[in-house]
């Protein structure tokens, strides 16, 4: 079985009279911002084209490989400066896959991911260590992120230390203070362990470790979907909160319809590995042009239910 296909170049977006781009079958739409009606003074700041992450099926006692898994199966997209991008799907359609890929804490098959004018999948060594100040991750689990056996002190100065940006003890110490703080934690949380505290604690502590290295991009991988709803709301203020204050970029990744409307400017629908439908969030929630999407917005509970008979069933 030869490797996976070569990238091929990129169509021309598809976009209907609502200005969305709404893919075609077994098509992947771009959900750039040319492509989807939205505006940037200059370039976007991450750029991802035609990424691919592909996985051997090994069969027999040799082990060889008689197929692939196409996890991402030519994605395009970027984000602009102080942007949220939405990245909505149901589960195993790629979209933590994408997020890992683009930071590469997973190899990529093929495609191009540019940072700032620089080339991420091409970085080593030095270089990858200076974008990984700059591009950071908060995972969908933050008991699982969290090492039980360190303090919160030590796991929020992780990076501070890794990096060489505190010079001794109690730098690390106000550091991490400052940073616990504008998460909305004490500063005596730092002498704590994480089975200490509930779970949006623990995401705010997470959100503090992402955001010590001051960070231009995070991506956000499903932060509130393991929390409870009235949690789940605080996380996402602190969230929107941040980002005007810090003029962060994200890349939210959610299976829910009703969070990517509350944070995004822009979303992307995924569907078996491929963007199926992209475009501003105005023009996605009140005008959605594939089925696949009308059906996840027919599937967000409402407030005052009422009989329906419009549901839609996604089909594989």
């Amino acid at each position: 079985m030869s490797a996976p296909d070569a990238i091929h170049p990129a169509k021309p977006p598809n976009l209907d009279a609502r200005g969305t781009v709404v893919a075609g079958p077994n098509e992947s739409v771009s959900a750039c911002i040319s492509d989807t009606g939205g505006a940037s003074d200059a370039g976007p700041l991450l750029r991802v084209e035609e990424l691919r992450v592909h996985y051997p099926i090994k069969t027999g006692l040799l082990q060889r490989t008689n197929g692939w898994v196409r996890a991402v199966d030519g994605v395009t997209l970027d984000v602009a400066r102080g942007e949220t991008l939405g990245l909505v799907g149901e589960s195993g359609c790629g979209k933590t896959t994408i997020g890992r890929a683009i930071l590469q804490l997973i190899p990529a098959t093929s495609g191009r991911v540019t940072f700032d004018g620089v080339d991420v999948l091409a970085s080593r060594g030095t270089k990858l260590q200076a974008l990984r100040k700059r591009m950071q991750i908060v995972f969908q689990d933050p008991a699982g992120s969290l090492n039980p056996r360190m303090s919160i002190r030590s796991i929020v100065g992780e990076p501070l230390r890794v990096h060489g940006v505190v010079s001794d003890a109690d730098e690390l110490r106000e550091r991490v203070g400052t940073l616990l703080e504008r998460c909305g934690m004490p500063r005596t949380a730092a002498e704590r362990y994480p089975h200490e505290f509930s779970g949006g604690q623990r995401q705010r502590i997470c959100i503090a470790r992402a955001l010590a290295l001051e960070p231009s991009f995070i991506v956000c991988d499903e932060p509130t979907s393991a929390l409870d709803v009235s949690i789940q709301a605080q996380v996402l203020n602190l969230l929107k909160d941040l980002q005007r204050d810090l003029g962060l970029s994200y890349l939210f990744i959610s299976h829910d319809m009703a969070v990517i409307q509350h944070m995004c400017d822009r979303i992307a629908v995924m569907k078996a590995g491929k963007v199926v439908e992209a475009g501003s969030k105005r023009a996605v929630i009140t005008s959605p042009g594939h089925d696949y999407t009308r059906a996840l917005l027919k599937a967000v509970p409402v407030a005052r239910p009422k009989p329906r008979t419009d549901r839609t069933m996604a089909t594989t």
